[in-house]
């Protein structure tokens, strides 16, 4: 791949309004921006989404910038092929995000050495996705669906609030009866609370997304064979064996795949592979990011067995301004894969700089 330098752009993306969660409340979105280039001045683009504070998983923005600087970055000079990062890093344990990064920029610059998009190089059968809405504790509910409603959207992901979770869902109900709903629990729930889980099975969700904490297996299972609901795991699976010992212990009927949580594309194809030979459907999650990441959650998103709208949305969604261009538009409730070379966009250098708060670089 012939790589000449890697850089790392550390920025703070202003919200348009509070992100409010279970676990916390975001107010604007560090991510570190990942560039890198190649002997000839091509340049792919990857983003290490951590969040600030350790809730969604371990990794911090600083840790990864950490991890990045000290420990991954030396190891892509010598690469032919993205896949062949994970086997460079091997010796590293965990730091899934940072990783994920830096596999991003190489799959993004491999497929513009190539001159073909990133969709077509995995080998990917759509040309839009349908989008998905994801709607914080902080919304105003009824208001952004009904926008949302008009833009398009087909699939609602609500955050609740632990026993308030009927409540939030009649409300919407009420005003919006046929609306594909589901709920985000982000791991909230413990084994005292398997019989309330097992209590809003009737509310005909689309599912339950992650009820209980992220590595146990058990206590989905046992929710899961006493529901009609399809439980989702997400936080649970940060890897390929993850989704081996979910499929094989019955612990889910959906599996969220997330690029950022499981280390890179090459595994998130490798999850989703696996969950379309044994009749698991996968849908592309989100994390709050810049248009970088949502170019390569489309990417994804275009293999076969994504068959929910996932947390994808338009550029605009979360952002007053994206740090690419063009911008990626929902239209008629689909967001178009890109088909230009690599992720099909490039990145805004001067609202890029104008966002930073830290770089740092490696030549080689």
């Amino acid at each position: 791949m012939n790589i000449k330098e890697v850089r790392l752009i550390e920025i703070d993306l202003p919200l348009k309004k509070p992100f409010t969660t279970s676990q916390g409340t975001l107010r604007n979105r560090p991510v570190i921006i990942v560039e890198v280039k190649d002997d000839c001045g091509l340049t792919g683009y990857g983003e290490v989404t951590a969040f600030p504070t350790p809730f969604y998983t371990a990794e911090t923005t600083q840790t990864a910038w950490h991890i990045l600087t000290d420990f991954l970055l030396p190891s892509v000079k010598h690469l032919d092929h993205p896949e062949q990062f994970h086997q460079s890093v091997s010796t590293i344990k965990g730091h899934q995000m940072a990783k994920t990064g830096v596999e991003g920029a190489l799959w993004d610059l491999y497929a513009r050495q190539q001159k073909i998009s990133l969709s077509e190089l995995i080998g990917g059968v759509r040309t839009e996705v349908k989008a998905g809405a994801v709607i914080s504790l902080g919304s105003r509910t009824a208001v952004e669906i009904d926008g949302l409603l008009a833009e398009g959207y087909s699939r609602f992901k609500l955050k609740v609030e632990k026993g308030k979770e009927r409540e939030k869902i009649m409300a919407v109900r009420k005003t919006h009866p046929d609306l594909p709903l589901m709920i985000d629990a982000n791991g909230m729930y413990g084994e005292e609370e398997v019989e309330h889980l097992i209590s809003l099975d009737d509310l005909g969700l689309l599912m339950i997304e992650q009820p209980f904490p992220a590595g146990d297996f058990y206590l989905h299972h046992k929710a899961q064979k006493r529901m009609s609901t399809p439980l989702c795991l997400d936080e649970s699976i940060e890897s390929c064996a993850d989704a081996k010992q979910a499929i094989a212990l019955e612990s889910c009927q959906v599996i969220n795949i997330k690029i950022s949580r499981v280390g890179g594309l090459s595994e998130a194809i490798k999850i989703h592979d696996l969950c379309q030979a044994h009749g698991i459907p996968v849908w592309c999650g989100g994390m709050v990011e810049s248009g970088v990441s949502k170019a390569h959650n489309l990417a994804l998103a275009s293999l076969p067995n994504f068959r929910f709208p996932g947390d994808l949305s338009g550029s605009q969604r979360y952002f007053e301004q994206d740090i690419i261009e063009p911008y990626l538009e929902v239209n008629r409730g689909c967001l178009s894969v890109p088909t230009e070379e690599g992720i099909g966009v490039s990145v805004n250098e001067n609202i890029l700089h104008r966002l930073e708060t830290r770089k740092y670089s490696l030549s080689f």
